[in-house]
This record gives C-alpha cells, sequence and structure tokens, in this order.
C-alpha cells in the first residue's frame, strides 16, 4: 500500500525520472513528503527507499542533516525566530523570551492545540531587518512584541493569507521593499569612491585617490 497520495506518488515518479539516478532525488521526494503530512514520518522514508533504491536509513541519513526536515511531528505553524548577532542587538532574544510566554512552550516546543512550534535558530538572512522571524520560511521583519501577538492572533483566527500550513514549498523566501535594501547607493549621492576602488585605483591625474 502506497503512503504517498495516489496524485503525490505519481508526482514521486515523475521527480525520479528528472534524474540519472533514483537516489539524487532523495531530497524533492522528502520535501514531498513533508508537503503531506507536515513532517517526515517513518512510513515516507519507508516508501521513499523503496522507490529510490535505497534504505531508510540512508532517507533519513540524508534528511537529518538539513533542519528544516522535521522527523516528529510539529504544529501547524513552525515559527523560528532568529538569535544570531544582528537580530540579538536588535532584542531577538528578548522577542524570544516573548514569544515563549505568549506560546506557553520553550524553543523546540508545540503548542496544547498544535498550532504552534516554537523554535530559537541562527542567521535567516535578513540581518539588515533584524529582530526577524518566520513563520513555515516565510518572513516577518522588523518585529515587535506587539507585532508579535497580532501576527499569533491572525494566524489563530485565519486571517494571514501568505503563510500555507507548514511543508508547503516557499517559491520566494525573502522580499524586502527596495528602498531598504543595504547597500544601494543613488550615484548622484555618491561624495567619494569607495575604499577598495580608491585603494586599486592607478595613481594618476584624474584618478581616483591619486597622488604625485
Amino acid at each position: 500500500m502506497s503512503w504517498f497520495t495516489p496524485q503525490n506518488l505519481e508526482t514521486a515518479k515523475e521527480i525520479i525520472a528528472r534524474y540519472p539516478r533514483p537516489k539524487s532525488a532523495l531530497i524533492p521526494l522528502l520535501h514531498l513528503a513533508q508537503e503531506q503530512e507536515g513532517w517526515v514520518t517513518d512510513d515516507a522514508m519507508r516508501q521513499i527507499a523503496d522507490l529510490t533504491g535505497t534504505t531508510p536509513a540512508e532517507v533519513k541519513g540524508t534528511g537529518s542533516f538539513y533542519e528544516m526536515f522535521k522527523f516528529h511531528p510539529v504544529g501547524r505553524y513552525v515559527v523560528n525566530v532568529c538569535t544570531n548577532i544582528s537580530c540579538q542587538v536588535m532584542g531577538g532574544e528578548d522577542l524570544l523570551a516573548h514569544a515563549e510566554a505568549t506560546l506557553g512552550v520553550r524553543p523546540g516546543g508545540t503548542t496544547a492545540d498544535g498550532m504552534f512550534t516554537l523554535e530559537d535558530v541562527e542567521c535567516i538572512a535578513a540581518c539588515t531587518e533584524a529582530p526577524c522571524l518566520q513563520v513555515n520560511y516565510r518572513y516577518r521583519l522588523r518585529v515587535t512584541e506587539d507585532d508579535f501577538d497580532r501576527l499569533v492572533d491572525d494566524l489563530r483566527r485565519g486571517r494571514v493569507d501568505d503563510v500555507p500550513d507548514h511543508g508547503t514549498l516557499a517559491t520566494v523566501r525573502q522580499s524586502i521593499p527596495a528602498d531598504r535594501l543595504a547597500g544601494i547607493v543613488d550615484p548622484d549621492d555618491a561624495r567619494e569612491a569607495p575604499v577598495w576602488l580608491a585603494r586599486n585605483e592607478p595613481a594618476g591625474d584624474g584618478a581616483v585617490g591619486g597622488g604625485a
């Protein structure tokens, strides 16, 4: 009996057909399994092993390298609060403590109603927008404690359209407004050349940083 739904089993076979060796399809098949159930079950790993000519141990050994794959039940929404350097400086640890108090669980725990799993994570590559978090790997930037409370309430009430159930792959991981991107400088506003250019430009008349 197939663990995958009939539709996902067909998708799994299509995925495998894209690769020269079935084993090369392990990662996308793990994503497919997690999208179906919200986490990767033992039955899912057994079927992936059968489909790819591997063993359940090889399947788990591959998937367990990546924190995004969950091998135990998690909440409908996995909340990752970043506490790495930039977020820490901007209040990430306070935000995590507030999240713990609001949800009533420690990092790694799931709320009694099965709605939320809370995680304390390292850098999620949005340092210019600290403190930040992800809900099912969809970003929330410059999050205050009030923002967090509103987010939780909106998720409970089904008022958030851009966060699907856990396991659904994100097609876009991060979106930052153009006027808040780091390192973007209008050339008309530039008063001097960057240090690396001044250091490497040949000296001479009219050269940046030139001298005698």
